[in-house]
């Protein structure tokens, strides 16, 4: 099980010396990943089912996993997750291949279909779709990167004689993570994923995701390029080396941990350097 960090792409710790400061620390401590996640817009007032205040500052997962790249040598990188539907698949396969190859192939692509519906709304997406969009833009993208003529032709993106170079490190594209906890998220993961991404507040959370992707196995053909079907997860408290060994033992391929609502960037090293030591 390896271990990885997200969240320091928000709040306090988003600036450019933080950055610096957290990410080699996090490269030093042994960490394997470093994951940022989205938020175009979010409701104001803050309603009941949004993750932040609509004050609290976010960066783009893409900016600030460039600058991430730059600074840092052997950490991947994952967008944990983009709300892939609010995303021009075609400017986004752009964005992504670039990032990969900068950053030597270190990219895992995390997408998930959005939830919050005013932030849907706000960038022109009808909330309806926002499933439908996400799978067909997803097999667009893989178009993009994988077709010697890319070509594609869906309700939602359509394209042909084109091209779009460079094309990411890896011959097959990023691996791409889907996020998600509903019968559909687990369905495009099994159907579409090299990695299922999900969150929880300990194993229990998890063992009810692990069921709701196994059933989804026995509804959708999983292509066989696309091998075993990862699990990572991301703990939404501190985790103990009891939770650690629980997890591996669960199967978790990566362990994220998720040092807010911790702010001042001392305190999140510290919380770094505390977990960096869990089983595996």
């Amino acid at each position: 099980m390896e271990l990885g960090v997200t969240g320091l792409n928000a709040k306090a710790t988003l600036g450019p010396a933080e950055t610096v400061r957290l990410a080699r620390r996090a490269e030093e401590l042994g960490y394997r990943s470093w994951w940022a996640g989205e938020h175009v817009v979010l409701p104001s007032p803050r309603t009941p089912d949004a993750p932040m205040e609509p004050t609290d500052p976010i960066l783009d997962p893409l900016v600030h996993l460039s600058y991430v790249a730059a600074v840092t040598e052997r950490l991947e990188l994952g967008t944990g997750i983009v709300i892939l539907p609010q995303r021009n698949p075609v400017v986004l396969a752009k964005q992504v291949a670039s990032l990969d190859v900068l950053s030597g192939g270190r990219l895992h692509l995390g997408v998930g279909a959005g939830y919050l519906e005013p932030e849907m709304t706000a960038v022109g997406v009808p909330f309806a779709e926002r499933g439908a969009r996400a799978d067909e833009y997803l097999d667009a993208m893989r178009a993009l990167w994988t077709q010697e003529a890319p070509s594609y032709q869906g309700r939602y993106v359509a394209f042909d004689r084109v091209d779009a170079h460079p094309r990411p490190v890896r011959a097959g594209g990023p691996r791409i993570v889907i996020g998600g906890h509903s019968p559909a998220a687990f369905r495009r993961a099994v159907a579409r994923g090299d990695a299922w991404f999900g969150n929880g507040d300990g194993p229990d959370d998890l063992v009810r995701h692990l069921a709701g992707l196994e059933k989804a196995a026995a509804e959708v053909e999983r292509p066989a390029r696309l091998g075993r079907l990862e699990i990572d997860f991301l703990p939404l408290s501190p985790v103990d080396a009891s939770d650690a060994r629980r997890y591996a033992e669960l199967g978790v391929d990566r362990l994220i941990v998720y040092p807010l609502p911790l702010e001042d960037p001392a305190d999140v090293e510290r919380f770094l350097e505390r977990h960096a030591d869990l089983p595996r």
